[in-house]
């Protein structure tokens, strides 16, 4: 009977530490933290298409900011899910021809995990804080 007194505290220490942990780690901002490593050097730290890289680069970057306007209000996830996955060939928006790194296939390099599921994650928490950058 102590043994599984034991092992029931010992699984309620271990789920409070994993639930600290989550908490801990959702009080950051994955997205904002994602563009700012992966974006902000082209499309600059307010996503207006300013960034330090802009006078090296063919096509000045987009302004992110401007997504939903230019989509009837409505933020454009699929298409710029695709767009910085790299797995679509459609011409998208003022980008024209692919300039933009193909962020899909640089995520999977680095992916560790199941197939696709730290791409994806990234992608996802990127997509999240452009949505919610964008004008009014």
């Amino acid at each position: 009977m102590k043994l599984s007194n034991l092992g029931l505290s010992a699984a309620l220490l271990a789920l409070t530490w994993f639930s600290s942990a989550s908490f801990a780690q959702g009080s950051a901002d994955l997205g904002k933290n994602e563009y700012m490593a992966s974006c902000a050097s082209c499309h600059g730290v307010s996503g207006k298409g300013d960034g330090a890289m802009r006078s090296y680069l063919t096509k000045p970057p987009s302004d992110l900011t401007m997504l939903s306007k230019l989509n009837g209000g409505a933020f454009p996830s699929q298409r710029i899910g695709e767009w910085i996955d790299g797995r679509t060939s459609a011409v998208i928006g003022s980008h024209g021809a692919r300039e933009m790194p193909v962020w899909g296939q640089i995520y999977r390099a680095e992916d560790t995990g199941p197939k696709d599921l730290n791409a994806r994650n990234r992608i996802t928490a990127l997509l999240d804080y452009l949505s919610r950058i964008q004008e009014k």
